[in-house]
């Protein structure tokens, strides 16, 4: 009985793995990672390009896709460095809390034109320990065995416990205007 529940198990994970695919970041790629804070007196903006992370689905559809991203927020530069290391030391505490991460499914997408969706991701947003259901839209474009992704979305710092000192409430938006322009390469088995 073992033995046959066994095999039931192998044949599953394969039968999964053949109609599945995985997408992961292309780090050689130029991936951009920016937050706009766009106040009236001081804008200014943060920029990495450290992004990481995958998109895992079934071969015949993009809905129920599954997926997981990460930014390293040591990376952010905002051509300051002592913005930088305020920003790090004493808001984002990169120290306690490096990553900042995005887990879900595409729930729904539409084909605009060939090779080019719009795509609805329900799932979690964490950053400074703080996790918050997020549905993000983006633009998905599929070229061959690569994807490209942008997306465009609002992050409101006192939902993640982020502080802005007093003195500083007219430099820093409490909605930071947060995008992602990057590509994925399929995993090959």
């Amino acid at each position: 009985m073992k033995k046959i529940f066994l095999i039931n198990i192998v044949i599953l994970a394969l039968t999964f793995s053949i109609y599945s695919k995985e997408y992961q970041v292309d780090k050689s790629k130029k991936n951009v990672v920016k937050f706009i804070s766009d106040a009236p007196i001081e804008s200014f903006e943060g920029v990495t390009n450290s992004i990481d992370g995958y998109i895992f689905n079934k071969e015949d559809s993009i809905e129920g896709s599954k997926l997981y991203f990460e930014v390293d927020l040591n990376t952010v530069d905002t051509d300051n460095g002592l913005r930088n290391r305020h920003m790090r030391e004493n808001y984002l505490e990169t120290d306690k809390y490096p990553l900042t991460s995005y887990t879900g499914t595409i729930v729904k997408s539409e084909k605009l034109e060939d090779g080019h969706y719009k795509v609805t991701a329900k799932g979690k947003f964490k950053v400074h320990g703080i996790e918050k259901d997020k549905t993000i839209t983006a633009d998905l474009y599929v070229y061959g065995n690569l994807l490209h992704v942008k997306s465009q979305f609002i992050v409101t710092l006192s939902d993640h416990k982020i502080d802005i000192p007093s003195l500083m409430l007219v430099k820093i938006k409490e909605d930071m205007d947060l995008r992602v322009d990057f590509f994925l390469n399929e995993v090959t088995k």
